[in-house]
């Protein structure tokens, strides 16, 4: 087994190919984070992007990206904002952790939601959780169905909500896949105002975030898409998401809405357009990711895959000294994740700080 390390950008058609149907061969790894046009968009907003390309005697058995962070520290290629990271590989392949980090020249590798099956990893796996995931592979209105069964309460407050909405303003139209830049834009602002609100980091206050999200939207194949799902109510838009999506699969990543329509949860309504139009296009499922409590993710979630987060560390003074450096921090982490009471006060505290500074704002 040989490894060579790329830029994303040297990437020719031939692994593109290959890689692509290394996912349709394993339903798990279909999900767009871990597809050849995300790693190439990273590459193009990234100077660490890297990609190992692991190959035997009758070619590529696997796709490793990650990203290099400095010395010998490397982590999840966009982990700050990829949901879903590991290797993409040939069925039945076998991998070792500590030599294909040798190869990349790395002695520690971050990661934060590794896909499942990715046994070579389990050893280094710090937690696990479930991520939530919508099932309409049968159609939206088998889908509805279901989801009456297991969620009649939401589905009826949902589809209220829709018609008085329409009573109310105007007629609910959407669309799937807008293409105009201002309503991306728009889409963005009401997102950093929902971070700013929460008291979380503003992913689109990063410079490198906006030009990877403006390049994936910029992406429309049958293999991969960036769409941006858009609700109107009588032609002005409310609510909406941006997500990316494979032929089969599709993620959630950006959703927001304009708060001054919060009572009519324009964002649930979008999200049922959203599933309706996904179908229609041959997409069988949705990846709302990890759910922490969320009540509409729960309510609206078919099943649910685990996904890790951990650190491989190679025997090094380079992960020794990651290791003094980020481990109690780590552990800190884990404790308030782990109480229920400090993540409340936590989240209690986080929330006000963003209260105080949406106020010194205005």
């Amino acid at each position: 087994m040989r490894v060579s390390v790329v830029r994303p950008g040297e990437l020719g058609p031939v692994e593109i190919k290959t890689w692509r149907e290394m996912q349709r061969s394993s339903a798990h790894l279909a999900n767009p984070f871990l597809s050849p046009e995300f790693t190439i968009a990273m590459g193009e907003v990234s100077a660490g992007a890297r990609v190992a390309v692991i190959t035997e005697s009758d070619g590529p058995v696997g796709f490793f990206p990650f990203e290099r962070h400095g010395g010998r520290v490397g982590a999840a290629l966009g982990g700050w904002v990829s949901l879903c990271q590991g290797i993409v590989h040939r069925s039945g392949a076998e991998f070792d952790a500590d030599a294909l980090l040798r190869a990349c020249g790395l002695s520690v590798w971050e990661f934060g939601c590794l896909v499942e099956g990715q046994r070579w990893f389990r050893p280094f796996e710090t937690l696990t959780q479930q991520a939530v995931v919508l099932e309409f592979a049968d159609g939206y209105p088998a889908f509805l169905d279901e989801l009456r069964g297991r969620s009649p309460k939401f589905v009826k407050s949902t589809l209220y909500k829709e018609r008085k909405l329409g009573r109310d303003v105007g007629e609910v139209t959407s669309e799937f896949a807008v293409s105009d830049p201002e309503a991306f834009r728009l889409l963005r602002e009401w997102k950093s105002a929902q971070y700013r609100r929460m008291g979380r980091p503003d992913r689109f206050a990063r410079p490198w975030v906006v030009e990877l999200v403006e390049r994936l939207h910029a992406v429309d194949t049958p293999e991969f898409a960036g769409p941006l799902s858009m609700l109107y109510v009588d032609g002005r838009p409310v609510a909406g998401h941006f997500g990316l999506r494979t032929d089969t699969a599709m993620i959630g990543w950006f959703p927001a809405y304009d708060p001054e329509y919060a009572r009519y949860s324009p964002g649930l309504i979008q999200h049922l357009r959203m599933v309706e139009a996904a179908a229609e296009i041959g997409v069988r499922s949705l990846d709302l990711g990890i759910s922490n409590g969320s009540e509409y993710k729960d309510a609206l979630c078919s099943r649910t895959v685990p996904v890790s987060e951990g650190i491989v560390r190679r025997r090094s003074a380079a992960a020794a000294a990651h290791w003094l450096r980020t481990e109690p921090v780590r552990r800190a982490r884990r404790l308030v994740l782990d109480t229920p009471a400090l993540y409340g006060v936590a989240d209690r505290v986080m929330k006000r700080y963003g209260r105080l500074r949406g106020g010194r704002a205005g």
